[in-house]
């Protein structure tokens, strides 16, 4: 993919998310290029958080945790999402496939890296612009994430997409908790 395809294609996303949702899971990658895609996608955003620590000190962000433990928590994040979504889309009677999940959501985060950095150049240039551009990209990202459950799983019902979301989202949490607390990592550790 051209960078200007990757850019036309970010942009579907946000106007046409079903669609993309669609052609993404049509596409019936490999087992070896979806575990790329999210290996990709884990060393691109740990590299994106740690050049915005160094580049915008470490009192500009909310947190500060090495890129190393940040991409190892996000790796562990997205295999556990992949999972609890699926479990739970399908105990609501949808029919989405792991490895579906996984392809839309290394997609999301891919288009989430290319947000990250526009903010991070709003930011320099007026950064009452980049918060609202952080805003706007949450909730552009909820609605993405809601109609690529909703497709995945075969719904046809943005609210029965909803309920994976939440319920999927309070396991999730709970799930990276333990995670976090097995792995012997305390909130004072994270500022590595």
């Amino acid at each position: 993919m051209t960078p200007a395809g990757f850019v036309r294609l970010a942009w579907q996303t946000v106007t046409a998310p079903r669609e993309v949702a669609q052609l993404l899971i049509a596409a019936r990658l490999s087992h070896e290029a979806i575990l790329t895609a999210m290996a990709l996608v884990v060393s691109l955003n740990a590299l994106v958080m740690g050049i915005l620590q160094v580049s915008m000190g470490a009192g500009a962000l909310p947190f500060v945790m090495s890129p190393v433990l940040f991409g190892a928590l996000l790796a562990a994040m997205l295999v556990v999402s992949v999972m609890v979504l699926t479990g739970v889309g399908r105990m609501l009677g949808g029919t989405a496939r792991a490895e579906d999940l996984a392809v839309l959501l290394a997609w999301l985060q891919a288009v989430r890296i290319l947000w990250q950095v526009i903010v991070a150049v709003a930011a320099l240039l007026a950064p009452a612009l980049a918060s609202i551009l952080a805003v706007l990209g949450f909730l552009a990202g909820i609605y993405i994430f809601l109609n690529f459950l909703d497709v995945a799983h075969g719904f046809g019902n943005l609210l029965r997409a909803l309920a994976v979301l939440v319920i999927g989202g309070l396991v999730l949490v709970m799930a990276m908790s333990l995670l976090v607390s097995l792995m012997g990592i305390s909130p004072n550790a994270m500022a590595i």
